[in-house]
């Protein structure tokens, strides 16, 4: 998991930190299933719910990369 690429999220006080995945939500959202993601070495998180556009914009970027 140590080269997964992973989002930045919002701490339960408001600062901004590294996530242990990306939600299904901004996955979809960047046109990526979870098959595909985990072969692009895509850390997933499956309990985040929500969806920030810079982490949709991330995953574009990689997707078309």
């Amino acid at each position: 998991m140590n080269n997964m690429i992973r989002p930045i999220v919002k701490s339960p006080k408001g600062k901004l930190r590294k996530g242990k995945g990306f939600s299904i939500g901004e996955l979809k959202e960047a046109g990526l299933t979870i098959e595909k993601a985990k072969k692009l070495k895509i850390s997933v998180d499956k309990r985040r719910k929500t969806i920030f556009q810079h982490n949709v914009e991330k995953l574009k970027e990689i997707a078309n990369a």
